[in-house]
């Protein structure tokens, strides 16, 4: 799934090339990722570009009217979600059910970009809303652990009296924007913390450690994705991780071997000997540690 870091990245990419732009073309492919009727689809064709922003993991494609309206178009990718970029875009209608786009965007300078699904659950969800607050999922989220305005003290008022384990605690999008599963997993390692923590239970040395991976590895990140074109943000996201997506390799900190607990459907990845004393997690089903 696209975090934070690669939707920034994409935020960027997109913000330097269409931003004054008209959108000539916006064609609906896949009709269940259209999750809004008023305003029509149609209101966005021959609105400018005025910038490209990030709301946790939604991308905001914010243009003007003629009548100096605002219009958003406004997109969650999901997990199999992406958005493939053309110089030139395609002249023809894409063909729904037939390929993974859901989405075909063109502007007047011949540019544009879909947005594509793989596999065959569909989640990407596409809106067009005057407000991004419109959007259900805009409005629920919680602070943006990037802004200047999460400070540790903000984290730690998130973090008491909450029963929950940090892990979901982090990828709780209403807690904290923008975390998802493979950030979360690198927090937890930079942390030298236990995905199975209590939230509550953090001291305030702990609170501390969190707080500043939680802003390194993000900044991190983002640093990384910026300036790439989309086609190199997968790659790049998949080198830059220590431990998520690395079962049975070399934890880079100390040697000790990553492991896993499989979840329905997902994983999370963390170091014993870095994270839980040695201790290996137990699958979630037996909710657990392992003895």
């Amino acid at each position: 799934m696209p975090e934070m870091p690669e939707v920034q990245g994409l935020v960027d990419f997109l913000d330097g090339r269409v931003t004054g732009l008209r959108l000539d073309r916006v064609q609906p492919v896949a009709i269940s990722a259209l999750r809004t009727f008023d305003p029509p689809v149609d209101a966005l064709v021959g609105t400018r570009v005025r910038g490209v922003a990030r709301h946790g993991k939604f991308l905001d494609v914010a243009t003007t009217t003629d009548a100096d309206e605002s219009l958003h178009l406004v997109f969650h990718l999901a997990k199999a979600g992406w958005l493939r970029w053309y110089d030139t875009a395609p002249a023809t209608p894409a063909k729904p059910g037939r390929g993974p786009v859901a989405l075909r965007v063109a502007f007047d300078d011949g540019s544009g970009f879909d947005l594509t699904e793989a596999g065959t659950r569909k989640a990407l969800a596409v809106y067009v809303v005057r407000d991004p607050a419109d959007v259900p999922g805009i409005a629920r989220l919680g602070p943006d652990p990037l802004e200047a305005a999460f400070t540790r003290a903000v984290l730690a008022g998130l973090l008491a009296g909450r029963r929950a384990r940090i892990k979901g605690m982090l990828r709780d999008q209403s807690v904290v924007a923008g975390i998802g599963n493979a950030y979360s997993d690198e927090i937890l390692h930079v942390a030298r913390m236990s995905p199975y923590a209590t939230a509550a239970s953090l001291d305030d040395g702990e609170i501390d450690t969190l707080y500043a991976a939680i802003r390194d590895t993000l900044a991190d990140a983002v640093a990384t994705a910026s300036g790439r074109p989309p086609a190199d943000l997968k790659d790049a996201k998949r080198r830059g991780m220590r431990v998520h997506g690395r079962r049975g390799e070399t934890c880079p900190v100390c040697g000790d071997e990553v492991r896993s607990v499989f979840f329905a459907d997902n994983s999370l990845e963390y170091c014993p000997t870095c994270q839980t004393g040695g201790r290996l997690l137990a699958d979630r089903r037996l909710s657990r540690l392992l003895k």
